[in-house]
């Protein structure tokens, strides 16, 4: 039996569907497509999400960057939130503001602490921006600091190099 709601759970099996054909459609087609997926939730935070994340793997970053500030005032939440914020943030350092996105990535580095969703992630794209800040040295430690437990040996002394950097004033 088949629903006309679109929040039956039909709408998330057209939206992977959509994303999975990403790379087939031509951008504006697959644009149109999410905007047509995103006006059947009209100013929900998640479909305000797709929608940025449609322009912004379409690189249509002005209009992704809306996108996302609606997402926000929507009261995006949880993972996709997180997502969201780095999402955003690479998309304002593409738009050359790099420095705005290194403040959102800090404070949710901050927010998220050690164990938070997409933590790493958001060190990446940190580094990413601070690099194009021509702050090489803090970006280099900060993705180090990332990488560290990860490693599986090596784990202390890369510790303990990392943190001798830091006192010195990186």
């Amino acid at each position: 039996m088949r629903s006309d709601d679109p929040y039956d759970g039909g709408w998330d099996e057209r939206l992977a569907a959509l994303w999975d054909a990403v790379e087939q459609l031509e951008p504006a087609v697959f644009r149109a497509r999410m905007g047509a997926l995103a006006a059947e939730r009209p100013g929900e935070a998640r479909a305000l999400f797709e929608l940025a994340s449609a322009h912004d793997a379409t690189d249509r970053e002005e209009e992704a960057a809306r996108y996302y500030q609606e997402a926000f005032a929507a009261g995006l939440s949880g993972d996709l939130r997180v997502q969201a914020v780095i999402q955003y943030a690479s998309t304002l350092r593409n738009l050359g503001r790099a420095q705005e996105g290194a403040d959102l990535l800090t404070a949710e580095r901050a927010a998220a602490g050690a164990g938070g969703p997409l933590v790493d992630e958001i060190s990446a794209f940190a580094a990413l921006a601070l690099l194009d800040l021509g702050r090489d040295r803090e970006a280099a430690l900060l993705a180090l600091r990332a990488l560290t437990p990860h490693l599986s040996r090596y784990r202390a002394s890369v510790t303990g190099y990392l943190d001798v950097l830091e006192r010195e004033g990186c």
